[in-house]
C-alpha cells in the first residue's frame, strides 16, 4: 500500500506540468510575482527537508549498519554524488533547452516566433525535462515511500516547480501547430517520465534493497533536492521577481516544512 502511494503522489508531482500548459493557454503573461514567491517556497521545502529530515534518516540508518565513522562518511559520500549525477545531467543538456534556464511564456514566444523551428524547441524542451524529471522522480518516490508525513509537502514542492516546465513546452508546440491538444500532450508526457522513472528506480533497486542501500538512496535523494533548490529554483525564483519575494517564498517554504515535521511527531 505505501509503494501505491509513493508512486501515486510522484505521478501527480509528475503531471503538475500539465498545469503550466493550461495556465499557457488562459494567460499571454507570467505572472512573475506570484512565480518568484511559489519557486522561492517550493526551494524553502526541498532544502529544510532534505537537511534536517533526509540527511538525518540517512545518517541514522547507516550509522546503524556500518558504524559512526563509516556511516557519516558513507552519507556524506551519497549526498555529494546525488549532486554530483543531477549536476552531470544538467550539463549534457544545452541551455536552450534546458528546463532550469529562465523560461516566460511571452519570451517562448518571441524566441520561438524568430526562430522558425518551433515544433522543435518544445520537443526538444520536452525531452529535456523528460531526462531531468527521472532523477526528481525517484527522489520524490524514495521520500514519500519512507517517510510518508513528508511526502505532500514534497510533492507540492516538485509540482510547483514543474509548472514553469510545462509552460516551456507548450507555447512553442502552440505556437506551431495550432493545436492545444498538442501542445498539452507533450507537455503531459514530459511529466510521466517523473512516476517512470520512480518506478524504474524502484524496479531495479527493489531486489537488493537493504538498509544500507536505503540510506545511500535517502542521502543521494537528500542531495539531487539540495542541488535542483540551488541551481534551479532559488535563481529562477530571483529572475522571475523581486529578490526579496523569493527570499521570503523561501522561508515560508521552510517554515510550513517545519511545522508539518512537528505536527507529525
Amino acid at each position: 500500500m505505501s509503494v501505491l502511494l509513493a508512486f501515486f503522489l510522484t505521478l501527480l508531482a509528475g503531471l503538475s506540468t500539465g498545469i503550466g500548459s493550461c495556465i499557457a493557454f488562459l494567460c499571454r503573461h507570467t505572472n512573475r510575482k506570484f512565480l518568484s514567491v511559489s519557486l522561492g517556497f517550493s526551494a524553502g521545502v526541498m532544502i529544510y527537508v532534505s537537511m534536517i529530515e533526509i540527511f538525518v534518516k540517512a545518517q541514522e540508518a547507516l550509522i546503524a549498519e556500518m558504524g559512526a565513522r563509516g556511516g557519516s562518511w558513507a552519507t556524506v559520500g551519497a549526498f555529494f554524488g546525488g549532486i554530483l549525477v543531477i549536476a552531470i545531467i544538467d550539463q549534457r543538456i544545452p541551455s536552450p533547452e534546458n528546463p532550469h534556464e529562465v523560461k516566460r511564456m511571452e519570451d517562448a514566444e518571441k524566441e520561438a516566433a524568430q526562430s522558425g523551428q518551433l515544433m522543435r524547441m518544445g520537443v526538444f524542451t520536452a525531452l529535456a525535462i523528460a531526462i531531468h524529471n527521472f532523477p526528481e522522480g525517484l527522489a520524490t518516490f524514495v521520500s514519500a515511500l519512507q517517510e510518508p508525513r513528508v511526502a505532500i509537502p514534497i510533492v507540492v514542492a516538485i509540482a510547483i516547480h514543474n509548472i514553469p516546465e510545462g509552460i516551456a513546452v507548450s507555447v512553442p508546440i502552440y505556437q506551431a501547430t495550432g493545436s492545444r491538444r498538442k501542445a498539452f500532450f507533450c507537455s503531459f508526457l514530459s511529466g510521466l517520465a517523473e512516476p517512470l522513472g520512480a518506478l524504474l528506480g524502484w524496479l531495479v533497486l527493489r531486489p537488493v534493497m537493504s538498509d544500507m542501500v536505503f540510506g545511500m538512496l535517502f542521502a543521494g535523494v537528500a542531495g539531487i533536492m539540495v542541488f535542483i533548490s540551488l541551481d534551479e529554483l532559488l535563481p529562477a525564483a530571483r529572475e522571475y521577481g523581486e529578490h526579496h519575494l523569493s527570499i521570503y517564498g523561501l522561508i515560508a517554504g521552510m517554515a510550513v516544512m517545519a511545522l508539518s515535521l512537528l505536527l507529525f511527531l
